[in-house]
């Protein structure tokens, strides 16, 4: 693998969801062997690096977010060796791997978890994890107000040895996902051992689930009896930051610039950036954008705000428009409205325009290509994918959609199996003569949208995609670097990069003229006699 530095400041990584990616054999769910058997695909798409999500030992109460064993690749998926191998041959292909490290919580079949049920109260056992009494006479209540993200409170009480109710625990996922206590110094201790053990197989850097989570204020206070502009007792805990130097150190100790990208769901942006610090992570996901919609005012504002926070402490930007946790952005952008929150059940289900959403993900595409730093592209935007949202209830297998009694959709839209090749499911998604088709259905319309159906195909979104990121590394201006803005109206987004490339984006509803320029180098859809159309971008020289 070619050695570049610092070369995640201007890289596209590409995510993998293993069990949506590639079913290598045969049992409807995608695994290592898919992932190996595929791996050109990323290749010739023109990516940097993958990041998989999690592919260690679970029960699977999380989709693998449950981790049992952090040292090990869960039957579902293969095996360590064959992760190995993925490993070396994705390098053999000058591919990077990024892997899911999940520091927060750990499964209930975690060996130490059930080491500390067994071991009582009190116990050294116990005390890695976030165990109390509860409150009320009898302490039958929890012992404080933080609620599940998956509905419901934080709190699960347990059956003590003697078969009486005892303790409760602290999950702010799944009743299955227990959280660590990361004032505990054996937490601290497995978790550097477990990042070496990766980085001793030649993984290239970890992404890291909730990375603002992990330190809870030790008191443990009600958040009613927290002022409105006071800390959270969850999340931003300045604490986490040693354990991130801690990290950071270990890393940098590896030859090759191996990386931490952290999960942050932050809204200060002045926080966000402590997390960048040249001592700590190497990047942050930028989801402020993923948020913003497809909206000039909104989408300039953020970029300017993401790189004015940026700029201080020397990190390099990261833009993302989908992944495994949210709508997809066909979806989105094809609605009225176009921006995305947490609250997935207000927009699940109203109307979509899938012609107009595909127009404003091509555009938003070569948007996000074009800006400084890195970018990802989560499996499924290259085909132009959009979310599911009829799958049957009885399929669905996400804990956010059974912990609010399908208050929320939950997840799994945007999760459903690639289609490769052919005519129908499983649309080379298992091999020929799997008896047991895709755990989600893919839906017919993708017969079009299939990697076989659009490779070659000039004006297909898997070929914008290969285009786009080819010319993004031919082009010494983009990747990392500094943004110019341009005078383009109040509904046109322009910008120069360095070395005579701009980029133009048109939010508006009619046609607009481009900037003088002497070569067309890319655009998203068709111009109109010279004009850019709405909902269009073009790259120009």
């Amino acid at each position: 693998m070619t050695e570049t530095q610092q070369w995640w400041r201007g890289a596209a990584i590409y995510q993998i969801y293993p069990r949506s990616f590639a079913d290598g054999d045969g049992d409807g769910v995608g695994d290592v062997a898919g992932i190996r058997a595929r791996l050109t695909h990323p290749r010739d798409l023109g990516v940097d690096a993958l990041w998989i999500s999690p592919w260690y030992v679970s029960p699977m109460a999380d989709a693998g977010y449950d981790v049992a064993d952090f040292r090990d690749i869960d039957p579902l998926f293969g095996t360590l060796s064959e992760a190995e191998a993925l490993i070396r041959e994705a390098h053999a292909m000058d591919l990077r791997v990024i892997v899911d490290m999940v520091p927060n919580h750990c499964s209930d079949q975690h060996s130490w978890f059930r080491a500390a049920l067994a071991a009582g109260p009190g116990s050294p056992e116990r005390a890695r994890f976030h165990f109390r009494p509860g409150r009320g006479d009898g302490g039958e209540l929890p012992p404080n107000d933080w609620p599940s993200h998956f509905g419901g409170p934080a709190w699960h009480r347990v059956m003590e040895a003697d078969g009486t109710a005892g303790e409760w625990y602290l999950h702010l996922f799944a009743p299955g996902q227990p959280d660590f206590n990361w004032d505990n110094p054996d937490v601290r201790e497995e978790f550097e051992s477990v990042l070496r053990f990766w980085l001793d197989r030649g993984v290239d850097g970890f992404r890291i689930d909730v990375a603002d989570n992990l330190v809870k204020d030790p008191a443990l206070p009600d958040l009613a009896s927290v002022p409105e502009d006071g800390p959270s007792p969850v999340h931003d805990q300045d604490g986490v930051h040693d354990i991130y130097r801690s990290w950071r150190r270990i890393a940098d100790s590896y030859p090759g610039e191996r990386i931490f990208v952290g999960e942050l769901w932050l809204s200060d942006r002045e926080r966000f950036a402590r997390y960048l610090r040249p001592d700590e992570l190497h990047t942050g996901f930028n989801f402020p954008f993923l948020q913003a919609g497809f909206d000039a005012g909104r989408m300039r504002a953020v970029i300017d705000d993401t790189l004015a926070a940026h700029a201080p402490v020397g990190a390099a930007p990261t833009w993302v428009l989908s992944n495994h946790d949210t709508t997809r952005h066909v979806t989105r952008y094809g609605r009225a409205d176009s921006s995305y929150g947490f609250d997935r059940r207000r927009l699940h289900g109203t109307p979509v325009d899938l012609e107009l959403g595909t127009r404003r993900a091509r555009a938003a595409a070569l948007l996000t290509m074009a800006l400084p730093g890195c970018v990802y592209v989560y499996q499924g935007d290259e085909l132009g994918l959009w979310e599911v949202e009829d799958i049957p209830e009885h399929l669905i297998q996400d804990p956010a959609f059974h912990g609010t009694a399908g208050a929320d959709p939950g997840r799994d839209g945007c999760r459903v199996p690639l289609p490769w090749e052919g005519d129908g499911a499983p649309f080379g998604f298992s091999p020929d003569g799997a008896t047991t088709g895709p755990w989600l259905p893919q839906p017919p319309a993708w017969k079009d949208h299939t990697v076989a159906a659009q490779t070659g195909d000039p004006d297909s979104t898997l070929e914008l995609y290969r285009t786009a990121l080819r010319l993004r590394h031919a082009e010494a201006g983009l990747g990392g670097g500094e943004l110019t803005w341009l005078d383009a109206g109040e509904d046109v987004l322009a910008f120069t990069r360095p070395g005579g490339f701009t980029c133009v984006v048109n939010f508006s509803e009619r046609a607009v003229d481009l900037p003088e320029h002497h070569e067309l180098l890319l655009a998203s859809g068709p111009l109109d006699h010279g004009r850019l159309p709405s909902a269009t971008a073009a790259w120009l020289r």
